[in-house]
This record gives structure tokens, sequence and C-alpha cells, in this order.
């Protein structure tokens, strides 16, 4: 159980979901592992969140448990979304911790959001990688077809055609030096939140399948999930794989906590 998830589910204001998927990495493997290695780093943090005022144990979390995969990535979305939805339709925000980045698309899918915001360091808007059309450097093209737009920040890597499709109207790429910067521009519009670990350094979180150097700091990471939460529908943070000494998934745990200290306190 994710430490301080101290609500049953079926009365819960925020959910976490394992979603263990390995299927497609392309350079280390280990995301099977993310989701019990958040929850394992996560037991050392302190409840009470000074910059609002609250006590993570107070806000409703529950933990549905991990979902684990099926040989068939499709049916394993499709089922995902499925649980995802039933959550949403009770009113109740999930919280997806990966797992490869391949589990965000039954995020968005079953949410339907106006936005798709990433951190990513990757682009991830080929329409297939080695001919699979559901690989995780597939996910932001994905999210378009759900989504009016897509906010990829943190982005230094893709190849050629997805640059240019990334200088398109409808995606908007902040580079790492940028992001700092960077602050929402939402009006009204329902927000998907998205974490792919590989958008830090990999001196801050090692732990990650296809390390980017000259990525963010965690504490950019921390302030732009703060921003985005109150305009949120759903979360997830992926790609943390067994590969370092916790780096990667304690800097997750505190983004997922993160996010829903900021979401709670702007309800």
């Amino acid at each position: 159980m994710f430490p301080g998830a101290a609500t049953a589910t079926d009365h819960a204001a925020y959910v976490v979901l394992g979603a263990p998927l390995d299927a497609s990495t392309t350079f280390e493997p280990g995301t099977r592992f993310g989701p019990r290695r958040v929850r394992h780093y996560a037991e050392s943090f302190e409840d009470y969140d000074h910059w609002t005022d609250q006590q993570f144990t107070d806000l409703a979390v529950a933990d549905h448990g991990d979902i684990g995969p099926t040989d068939d990535v499709a049916e394993y979305l499709s089922y995902l979304g499925g649980i995802v939805a039933n959550y949403t339709d009770e009113g109740t925000t999930p919280l997806l911790v990966g797992g490869e980045h391949t589990v965000s698309v039954a995020g968005v899918r079953a949410l339907d959001p106006d936005v798709f915001v990433c951190l990513d360091a990757h682009l991830d808007l080929r329409e297939a990688y080695a001919g699979n059309q559901l690989s995780h450097a597939t996910v932001t093209r994905h999210a378009l077809a759900v989504a009016d737009r897509a906010v990829v920040l943190g982005a230094r890597s893709g190849c050629e055609a997805e640059w240019d499709r990334a200088s398109e109207a409808d995606v908007t790429v902040v580079e790492p030096d940028a992001v700092a910067d960077w602050t929402p521009d939402f009006d009204g519009e329902r927000v998907y939140c998205s974490v792919d670990i590989d958008a830090a350094d990999p001196g801050f979180a090692p732990g990650t399948g296809t390390k980017e150097p000259f990525g963010l700091t965690p504490r950019t990471m921390h302030r732009v999930v703060r921003a985005v939460a109150p305009h949120a529908v759903g979360f997830d943070v992926v790609e943390i794989n067994d590969r370092d000494d916790g780096q990667a998934a304690a800097l997750a745990a505190k983004l997922l906590r993160a996010f829903v200290f900021a979401h709670a306190d702007g309800r």
C-alpha cells in the first residue's frame, strides 16, 4: 500500500493504481518493478506538507494495488482504462504509477482531457517504434488522438519526424532551459498530467530505461507538478525501474504526493 493511503477505495478522493507494464522498453528494462519501488521509497516521507498546511493521511487517498499486465498490451490498456473510468465516475482522481509510459494511454483514453501535459525527455510522437504502435515512444501521439493539444515539458530527444510533428499548432514543446519559467495557460480546460521520470536529468533519477542528459532538476519538476495539479483530472508517474539506489522512485513518490497536496488545496 502507498504510505499514507488510509481510505477504503469506495470512499476515496484519490486512488493509486499500480500499472507494472514492461512490454516495449527499448533499452534498460525493469519498469515492472516501478510501482513496488515507488511505494517502498515513500515510506520515509513526513505526512505533513508545509506548502499547503495539509496532512497526506487527511486527503482520502486509497491504494487499489497493482493491476497486472497481460500478454496483449491493447487488451491490458482497455482493462486498465476501464478501472480508471470507474473511479472517475465515482468522483475519484486516479493516480497511475508505472510501468512504462504506455500506461498513460489508458489514463488519457479514460479521462478524455482537453490538454495532455507531460514532463518527458522524449517527444513520444512516433506513429510506431520497431513496428509497435503501442510502444512507449508513441504515447504523445496517442494522447493527441484524444486531447486537443499537448504540452511536452523538458523534451530534448526525438527523431526528425517527431520534431516535424511537434512543430504543428497542437503541440507545444518547452525545452529544458525554459521549463523553470513556464506557467500553465489553461482556461477552464481539463488537463491530464503525466510525469515520465526521465524528464529529470539522469544524475538525479538514474533508475529509468532511456536516460537523456541535460534534463530537469527535481525542484523544477516539483514546481511544475504543483502548478498543473489544480487543473488536472488525472495524474501518472512512469518509467521507473530498479537500476538505481532508489533515487528515481523517491522522486516519483514525492511528485505524486506533491500532486495530491496541490490538487486538494486547489479544489
